[in-house]
């Protein structure tokens, strides 16, 4: 195994600590089931919208998890010029879900989708080189805006998981789903309080058992059809026909593919920045190579473009597991679903009002890194404070209206549709703007830069006050009240 050299000693990166097989299992399995939701829902999407059967759509979500396996391994272990050796775990990226939809409703059905993935990722790993000379574009201020703007986008998810997930059923929404939510959620906080450290660091997984077994006591979950179908089966290669090439829905993916880049940008340094390990240009390029790469073989087996998991991110924040070998278990744990749909099926039972109260937290923490990598920026005598109000607002703009671009080209809707990338290509340009183009800068201080002045005072006037003075008025007064003189010099100090 090759590691990758950052001027960190090999022996210092904490990513790089083997916690012990059990460990690593425990913690991965957390992994797995914080992002299993998350994984299976494009293909039940896709699925659905190809009209594929039940049994096809199995196939999908199969190879969804044999891939997305495989891609965490190389991301997390690597192998020379791939892989960022970073605890990242890879699935199917949600971002894609809308082009690929696009693409089978047109008409091109999957062997199309395929294509348009093959060809765009291979496009995408050509420019890789590009991506992984911004790192020096990406200080605290537009990281930790991105990392806030993450965490952010991602409490929709966890609404939605909180309320059952579907909206179409009947019970979307019902005090059932959001009292089991809220279950799971006090659950999560009373582990984490505990003197134990292993359960503290265990309170995610511990908490979504508990809440599965309480859901079942009440009628919620049912077991029954956990022996219904296979137990091993391996994703059959070119199942659904051959990949067709289509010019239209290769362009369409491209921009895709040119989202999740930004996005596993994001990811590779929030993850970075929350296990305080370096990440230079090189690192980054192989992370982003092993993205691309894992998405140009993902269709030969019936699956999508891959990307890092930003609710893993909050996962790795929230446990304080830094090691990159316990999500190379998770890993391992997903190829093994992919191969055995049974365990497949076990996962599945989680009610999604579960993931939701844990989510809750894993999401939450992603926002409250992104706050404290914030509170490491200057924001004297700069622009920075509008740079981030800017940033994440407009990062917001998807999220809180969620047809805000629907009358936008559908590259641009494309693009910023994603508020992780709205925010990191805003805070981005605007910090280029205002700290690296100097040209232009006006010196007259605007409202923003006068707002973050700090107060000072004199220390020889601070000398001459007694306990209890004050000012009213710009007049002196001391603790009876009583008006002190101020000489003139020393009232225009005062008084300003």
């Amino acid at each position: 195994m090759d590691i990758k050299s950052t001027s960190q000693p090999l022996l210092e990166r904490p990513e790089d600590e083997n916690l012990g097989t059990v460990a690593n299992i425990a913690y991965g399995f957390q992994h797995v089931l914080t992002m299993y939701g998350g994984i299976i829902a494009v293909p039940l999407i896709v699925g659905q919208a190809a009209g594929l059967v039940p049994a096809e759509i199995g196939l999908l979500i199969a190879a969804s998890l044999f891939v997305g396996g495989l891609a965490t391994l190389l991301q997390t272990l690597g192998l020379p010029f791939f892989g960022c050796q970073l605890p990242l775990v890879q699935g199917v990226s949600f971002a894609s879900v809308a082009t690929i939809v696009a693409i089978v409703t047109a008409g091109g059905g999957l062997p199309s989708v395929f294509g348009a993935v093959i060809a765009a990722s291979v496009l995408g790993l050509l420019i890789t080189p590009v991506f992984s000379m911004i790192i020096k574009f990406f200080p605290p201020l537009v990281t930790g805006a991105v990392i806030t703007t993450i965490g952010l986008t991602l409490m929709p998810v966890a609404a939605r998981w909180s309320m059952g997930g579907n909206s179409n059923k009947p019970d979307f929404g019902s005090m059932t789903n959001i009292g089991l939510a809220a279950f799971t959620l006090a659950l999560v906080l009373l582990l984490s309080k505990l003197g134990s450290a292993a359960i503290s660091r265990l309170s995610i997984l511990l908490a979504m058992v508990i809440g599965t077994f309480a859901a079942w006591a009440v009628g919620m979950v049912d077991f029954s059809g956990l022996m219904t179908g296979p137990i091993f089966a391996f994703p059959t290669p070119i199942y659904f026909g051959m990949p067709t090439f289509e010019i239209a829905a290769i362009i369409s993916m491209f921009i895709v593919v040119l989202v999740i880049l930004v996005e596993t940008s994001a990811d590779i340094l929030a993850v970075g920045d929350i296990i305080d390990t370096e990440i230079d240009s090189r690192r980054l390029g192989d992370g982003l190579r092993a993205d691309m790469i894992s998405s140009i073989v993902a269709p030969f087996f019936g699956s999508f473009t891959q990307s890092a998991f930003a609710q893993n991110v909050g996962l790795v924040a929230v446990t304080n597991v830094k090691s990159r070998f316990v999500v190379a278990a998770a890993g391992i744990i997903l190829v093994t679903l992919g191969l055995l749909p049974i365990m497949g099926r076990v996962i599945a039972t989680v009610p999604t009002a579960v993931l939701g109260g844990a989510g809750i937290v894993l999401f939450g923490t992603v926002a409250a890194s992104g706050i404290r990598t914030l509170a490491q920026v200057s924001y004297e005598n700069n622009m920075n404070l509008i740079i981030v109000a800017t940033s994440i607002g407009f990062g917001m703009l998807p999220i809180a209206a969620p047809a805000f671009y629907d009358q936008f080209p559908d590259w641009f809707a494309t693009i910023f549709h994603s508020g992780i990338s709205s925010t990191a290509i805003m805070a981005i340009l605007l910090n280029l703007l205002f700290n690296h183009l100097k040209i232009g800068n006006s010196d007259q201080q605007s409202v923003f830069v006068a707002g973050t002045e700090i107060r000072t005072v004199r220390s020889d006037i601070i000398v001459d006050l007694n306990e209890g003075d004050y000012f009213v008025e710009g007049k002196l007064f001391d603790c009876d009240g009583q008006e002190v003189p101020v000489e003139p010099e020393q009232r225009q100090v005062a008084h300003h």
